[in-house]
C-alpha cells in the first residue's frame, strides 16, 4: 500500500511501525511542543503532496493533532482506537504498538476536514440516541467512534467531529442501530 501524502507522526518509533505497514514518508513532531520549524515543514509538505495527521489516541496526540490542523489547513486525519494502539501488558498507548493491519485500516479510512456545513445532526439527536447525558453515553460514544474511525470524543466534541467529518444522519442512524443491536445481544 503506497501513501501519496506525507504522514505526520509523533516520533521515530511511529515512523518505523508505519513503514512496516505501508510505503510512506513521515514528518516527526518529536513531542507535543511542535516548533515553528516543524510547522513550516508540514506546510510545505501540504502544498506539495498533502498531509495526513496520524497521532496517538491520547491527550498529547490530540494536542499535536489540534496544533497542526490549526496551523496547516486542509490536512487529512487518520485515527487508531485506544485498543488498537495499546501496548502488550498495558505498557502505554501509541501507533508504535498497533498491528500492521490496524495501521493499514486507519490509513484506508482517512477523513478530510472541510468547512463545517450545516448538517442535519443536532445535539437533541445525540441525546435521543443516548450518546450524551445518559448512563451508557460514554460506552456508546466509544463504540460509535470506533465504528466511524473518528477518534474518541467527549459529549461536547462528538457533534463537532460528526460535522467536521460530514457524517450524515443516515450514517449515524445505521451505526447506532448496530450498537443498539449489540447491546440487546449482550443482555
Amino acid at each position: 500500500m503506497q501513501i501519496k501524502e506525507i504522514i505526520v507522526v509523533e516520533g521515530k518509533d511511529d515512523t518505523a511501525k508505519i513503514k512496516q505497514a505501508v510505503a510512506a514518508d513521515t514528518i516527526e513532531t518529536n513531542g507535543s511542543a511542535v516548533n515553528q520549524k516543524t510547522i513550516d515543514l508540514i506546510k510545505h509538505a501540504q502544498e506539495k503532496r498533502g498531509v495526513i495527521i496520524f497521532t496517538d489516541p491520547d491527550y498529547p496526540g490530540q494536542r499535536i493533532r489540534h496544533i497542526v490542523s490549526q496551523s496547516v489547513p486542509g490536512c487529512k486525519h487518520a485515527f487508531l482506537t485506544k485498543e488498537e494502539a495499546r501496548a502488550k501488558r498495558d505498557k502505554g498507548i501509541g501507533i508504535e504498538h498497533a498491528s500492521v493491519d490496524a495501521i493499514r485500516d486507519a490509513l484506508g479510512a482517512v477523513y478530510e476536514l472541510t468547512e463545517v456545513q450545516p448538517i442535519a445532526i443536532t445535539k437533541e439527536d445525540l441525546i435521543a440516541l443516548g450518546l450524551v447525558g445518559g448512563p451508557q453515553a460514554k460506552t456508546r460514544r466509544e463504540k460509535l467512534s470506533q465504528k466511524l474511525r473518528i477518534g474518541y470524543t467527549n459529549g461536547k466534541q462528538l457533534l463537532n467531529r460528526l460535522h467536521m467529518f460530514q457524517i450524515s444522519k443516515d450514517q449515524l442512524a445505521k451505526e447506532m442501530s448496530g450498537i443498539f443491536q449489540e447491546e440487546q445481544n449482550e443482555s
